[in-house]
């Protein structure tokens, strides 16, 4: 019987020290490791951009908890985000996005692949069709968000590996916002899963990181490749930060998701706001795929303001729990404003998002005060 999604949160690569019997994993601070002779390494270990022991744990338990074969961690989402998009892509091929992607994919892709020769169109995700009509023979990768980043749009996974498989592209998932917990995209069909593990799967807003799983053996060597060559590496103490924060990662995304809902209750009520996105409630048009794939609807939540811009910004600067301040993820509750925070790159583009858009990171407070907090400051 295999063990759980908590138990294997706690225990997949973090076996007691064969040295000390340290119950934690150690931090293995040393930048390099003695040969008994040449090429003769012990364990495997020689320098550690290239491998190092804290982070082969971080990325054995991030792989087993995504259901993969290969785990590769990174110094940052966007680091684990333009390896698998150079591991994949050549100069002439086609990538298709979100219309509403992360504003640091989009400028990724729009500002750096773009002079590399690549091209890219973005599309509703949700819309299947238009997905599949979207595909170019050059087409070489489908990137996905879901939900996505700020405006918590689903895209039907399994749906969408179909069309992915019968066009020979690689469907690559950003599941940040779900965390493994909540969603594993390589079992519906997926080839690729990416994360910033900054967020949820850190939990905590002290350490930052990023990580790509798969169990495409050609996609893994190039990815890891591009990780050893280029060199953007957690420390071992990120990759330990990391790795503390995932044993709670099962409490703590039930908690993030009670609380969303309640708030997107409240929130769906109020007269100043004139939409929620929340893919927990029953009129968010991707509710119900998201019931399908979904363990939970996780713990991000954006909302309009009816009276627009400025009234977004002041809400934002009135509220007393929910910290004004950029990611999300962490245990305590953020707030921002996408439009003109994470997402400015957008400006100008198809991806530009609403301007009276505001966009929560529920944390695990208690959910009375965090409902009495936004309410007080709209």
């Amino acid at each position: 019987m295999s063990d759980g999604f908590a138990t294997r949160a706690i225990h997949a690569g973090q076996q007691p020290d064969p040295t000390t019997g340290s119950v934690i994993v150690p931090i293995h601070a040393t930048s390099t490791y003695a040969q008994d002779g040449v090429g003769g390494m012990r364990a495997g270990y020689e320098y550690s951009r290239t491998g190092n022991p804290t982070r082969t744990a971080l990325e054995q338990c991030l792989a087993e908890l995504e259901g993969a074969k290969h785990g590769r961690a990174f110094s940052s989402g966007m680091a684990a985000t333009d390896a698998v998009l150079r591991g994949a892509l050549r100069p002439g091929d086609h990538v298709i996005i979100p219309d509403d992607a992360y504003g640091g994919t989009f400028r990724l892709i729009d500002k750096v692949l773009t002079e590399w020769g690549v091209q890219y169109t973005p599309v509703p995700v949700s819309d299947v069709d238009a997905v599949r009509a979207a595909v170019r023979p050059e087409t070489k990768v489908l990137w996905v968000e879901t939900p996505t980043n700020p405006l918590l749009t689903i895209a039907d996974i399994a749906a969408l590996a179909q069309v992915s498989r019968d066009a020979g592209v690689k469907l690559v998932v950003d599941n940040t916002f779900a965390s493994p917990y909540l969603q594993r995209p390589l079992e519906l069909g997926a080839d690729v899963v990416v994360h910033s593990t900054t967020k949820y799967l850190g939990g905590h807003s002290d350490v930052v990181g990023g990580a790509v799983l798969t169990s495409d053996d050609e996609l893994a060597s190039s990815v890891a490749f591009l990780q050893n060559t280029a060199g953007a590496v957690p420390g071992p103490f990120d990759a330990w930060l990391t790795l503390r924060g995932v044993k709670t990662l099962a409490a703590r995304m039930d908690r993030h998701s009670a609380n969303a809902g309640r708030i997107a209750a409240a929130l769906r009520e109020h007269p100043k706001v004139s939409k929620v996105y929340y893919p927990g409630l029953p009129e968010h048009p991707g509710h119900e795929v998201a019931a399908k794939q979904m363990h939970g609807f996780g713990g991000m939540i954006s909302f309009t303001h009816v009276d627009g811009e400025q009234a977004a910004l002041e809400v934002c600067a009135k509220t007393r729990l929910f910290t004004l301040a950029e990611s999300l993820g962490g245990v305590e509750s953020l707030i921002e404003h996408p439009g003109k925070m994470t997402h400015a790159s957008t400006a100008g583009s198809v991806l530009q998002v609403p301007a009276e858009l505001v966009r929560l990171s529920v944390g695990i407070e208690d959910p009375d005060d965090l409902v009495e907090d936004l309410l007080s400051a709209l």
